[in-house]
């Protein structure tokens, strides 16, 4: 009786997976391993070789990667500053700080715009200050860096802030007494701890930036990068194969980001 009702609760979930999720992925992998007629993998090997397809590629990776280690750094020193002090308006700057996250890419962009397009707030302040007109890098990969920060360091404040405010702080009173510096607590006890959280958030981040697209369709005007090549060949080149491979080929990416912070997990836990 017990098995048919656990069989009555996983049927639904595995035919609602196997419909929305395994069904169309099959569809779009055989997509992209169409040409001409056959299956090969020509589109994919084209993303390599092809310098135009190449240069988005390594555009997108280069973006994530420095997008999460900065988001992290600055992330980190936030959520340790919050876990650790109370002040008056705490939870206001919490609020404040945590705010972004429930803007969407395109609103994001378009604050970026805002402030550091061509008649932005920081451009125009500049040329009352100076003369001359700078800090103009909305549409470059500056400025999607900066507006990728402003969605990502939230979420990681987040993340890291529960794990550093439920942390043992006995443990680091313990290794104090026994003589270690304040950075030296942080740094062989605190840090260990919570670096499981640390990692997950990372991975999380990485992939999160690899295939935003909302901020990037609105700012990404002066170079290329992966979300945005897929929808330009999909929509305008009606190229829907190689589409299929760039999307295939960015699934791949954070899917195999999530397995090597998996990997590097239970590497540390088997120590």
């Amino acid at each position: 009786m017990a098995k048919k009702g656990q069989n009555l609760f996983v049927i639904p979930i595995v035919i609602v997976f196997g419909f929305f999720f395994v069904y169309p992925l099959i569809v779009l992998l055989i997509t992209s391993l169409r040409n001409e007629g056959g299956l090969s993998f020509h589109n994919y090997t084209q993303i390599i070789m092809n310098p135009y397809y190449f240069r988005a590629l390594m555009n997108s990776l280069y973006l994530a990667l420095a997008v999460t280690l900065v988001a992290l750094l600055l992330a980190g020193v936030l959520a340790f500053f919050l876990a650790r002090n109370d002040f008056p308006g705490k939870a206001l700057y919490f609020t404040l700080l945590t705010f972004p996250i429930s803007f969407p890419g395109v609103v994001v962009g378009f604050m970026i715009i805002i402030l550091f397009g061509a008649t932005g707030i920081m451009p125009m302040l500049a040329e009352i200050l100076t003369g001359k007109k700078t800090m103009v890098f909305a549409y470059t990969i500056t400025g999607i860096f900066l507006a990728y920060l402003y969605f990502e360091i939230p979420r990681i404040v987040m993340t890291l802030y529960g794990a550093i405010k439920d942390f043992d702080q006995t443990l680091e009173e313990a290794a104090r007494t026994m003589g270690a510096t304040p950075w030296q607590a942080i740094r062989y006890v605190v840090l260990p701890t919570v670096f499981p959280i640390f990692i997950s958030a990372g991975a999380l981040a990485f992939s999160t930036s690899m295939s935003a697209f909302g901020t990037a369709f609105t700012l990404a005007n002066q170079f290329e990068i992966l979300p945005i090549l897929m929808y330009n060949e999909f929509t305008l080149n009606f190229n829907i194969e190689v589409a299929s491979a760039i999307a295939i080929v960015i699934g791949m990416i954070c899917v195999l980001m999530n397995m090597g912070y998996r990997l590097l997990l239970e590497k540390e836990g088997g120590r």
